[in-house]
């Protein structure tokens, strides 16, 4: 039986609340009463508004992949580490982003490594998404003989997994678009700029003007995070980010990074040296990815949407060696240490840190 001690879920934790707990695939969100906001805001000395709505924000080790769940033998429903690399990486990226005078974020504050208290925003409806390669759906698709993806024509002649010659924007919607006639109505569809441009109250921009700037703010944190993995023998493939609208002290609506930024679950990263050597070696979620296309009874499952249904009977039925998730696990803490330039210590039992500290610094917590 395993040692480690994951935080596997992460949605029941006693934590005083307004509302319910939205659990998402990785994180769940616990908004705090406006009580709580106004008391820490106080406290703290938050640089917010004093009527901002404040939220916990805790990660889970749990991995997902596909939009499934997958778990290993022995209880072992996540993996060692995961969520603190994941946490410890986006921080460092924002705090990069805020030096070189990039937009600010929606961190007020980390009480512990698995836990970001975060200011409310309104979200963008757009998944914002970088690539520098081409690779995974994309290669599929231009291997199959298409050129055009999100209104970009791509050229003749490209390889697998072959550097391009700009960073390419290639967005995706948040959440299901309704009401747009060549927009399908489904979670995650690729969309062009001109999509956006000509439904700014849908996608939930404030004018033409910031969709210029989330493409800027897209670009210019893509090539940050490009040329510090760089330094560190990386290559910084493909990314997605967030973006929503906050007040600022003079209530002026600010458009922000929210999520999070250049992790290793929401990017690929690659091995610069075995690039060269004609070896693409991942450091990210797309290894594990890979694994589970290579191992499962029929990959089409994984890669088919229409076959949603078999997928999440496949990801509840398939138990995953104990080996794997403690590979996956190495990825992860690997590729972090690597990034924040020191070694990432996983806790022995994160969801008892978590409750502790939330008690003693913060109040926050039912008893």
């Amino acid at each position: 039986m395993t040692s480690y001690k994951v935080l596997d879920v992460n949605d029941d934790l006693p934590i005083r609340t307004k509302g319910k707990v939205h659990s998402g695939k990785v994180r769940s969100v616990y908004w705090l009463t406006d009580a709580d906001s106004k008391r820490l805001i106080n406290e703290k000395g938050y640089n917010v508004p004093a009527d901002t709505e404040l939220a916990i924000m805790v990660i889970s080790d749990r991995i997902s992949a596909f939009d499934c769940i997958w778990q290993g033998e022995n209880g072992l429903n996540g993996v060692p580490g995961k969520g603190i690399a994941l946490n410890s990486v986006a921080a460092h990226w924002f705090n990069m982003f805020n030096e070189a005078g990039l937009a600010g974020n929606h961190i007020v504050d980390i009480p512990h490594p698995y836990v970001w208290i975060v200011r409310k925003a309104s979200t963008v409806k757009v998944e914002a998404i970088a690539r520098q390669y081409i690779t995974g759906s994309m290669w599929r698709d231009y291997a199959k003989g298409e050129r055009h993806f999100c209104g970009l024509q791509l050229p003749e002649g490209l390889k697998a997994n072959q550097k391009l010659e700009h960073v390419l924007i290639t967005p995706s919607t948040k959440g299901i678009i309704e009401g747009v006639a060549d927009i399908p109505a489904v979670d995650d569809v690729n969309i062009t700029r001109e999509n956006i441009t000509n439904n700014l109250d849908v996608f939930n921009f404030k004018s033409i003007d910031d969709v210029a700037k989330y493409e800027k703010l897209l670009v210019e944190g893509f090539e940050l995070i490009s040329n510090e993995l760089a330094k560190l023998g990386q290559i910084f493939v493909d990314t997605k980010f967030e973006f929503g609208y906050v007040e600022d002290l003079n209530g002026v609506q600010q458009l922000i990074y929210i999520d999070e930024v250049g992790t290793p679950d929401s990017s690929r990263i690659w091995d610069e040296a075995s690039y060269k050597d004609g070896k693409i070696v991942e450091n990210s979620k797309e290894g594990f990815r890979q694994l589970l296309i290579n191992n499962v009874p029929e990959s089409d499952v994984l890669l088919n949407k229409d076959r949603m249904a078999e997928r999440e009977q496949l990801a509840k039925d398939y138990i995953l060696p104990e080996s794997v998730m403690l590979e996956v696990s190495d990825t992860y803490v690997g590729i972090a240490s690597k990034i924040i330039g020191k070694e990432i210590v996983i806790p022995k039992d994160p969801r008892q840190e978590v409750i502790a500290i939330l008690d003693a610094d913060y109040g926050l917590i039912n008893h």
